[in-house]
């Protein structure tokens, strides 16, 4: 679990930290967990993928994927042109768990529970509309 002094170095450029912040983000020893297993996270892509659309006022359908890297930054150039707030605040908590397994040396895809939804309950429940997500890692490809 080693990092390399040039990695804090860039993770202190990367964040904007003051000299006395990063002294207090390196005092944090999940820090240097994080760090260390950074490189195998920047060489994921996270996919969120609609498998359920019924009345979606966003018109997301049964196939769109909402494309993230690794740490959680939505990849807009590989994403639908417009993106519901509301499906992307469901899926922000599978995202999160994906991390934290790969922090833990698990597999991000044996999640269990790696379905979530908007919040819009649908027609049948006097909503609007509902869509459902699926959340996946993979390796990130070449671009």
């Amino acid at each position: 679990m080693k990092v390399a002094e040039n990695q804090w170095k860039l993770m202190q450029k990367h964040l904007g930290y003051t000299n006395e912040e990063m002294k207090l983000f390196r005092r944090n020893p999940r820090n240097k967990d994080v760090l260390s297993k950074a490189a195998a996270l920047m060489n994921k892509t996270i996919i969120a993928e609609v498998v359920a659309s019924n009345g979606c006022n966003s018109q997301h359908n049964i196939g769109d994927k909402f494309y993230f890297d690794g740490a959680g930054n939505l990849i807009t150039s590989l994403s639908p042109k417009r993106i519901c707030i509301y499906a992307l605040t469901a899926v922000a908590p599978l995202i999160f768990t994906s991390n934290e397994l790969l922090y833990a040396g698990v597999d991000p895809n044996e999640m269990r529970f790696k379905r979530t939804g908007c919040f819009d309950v649908g027609i049948q429940c006097r909503g609007w509309g509902h869509i459902v997500l699926e959340l996946r890692v993979e390796e990130r490809q070449k671009q």
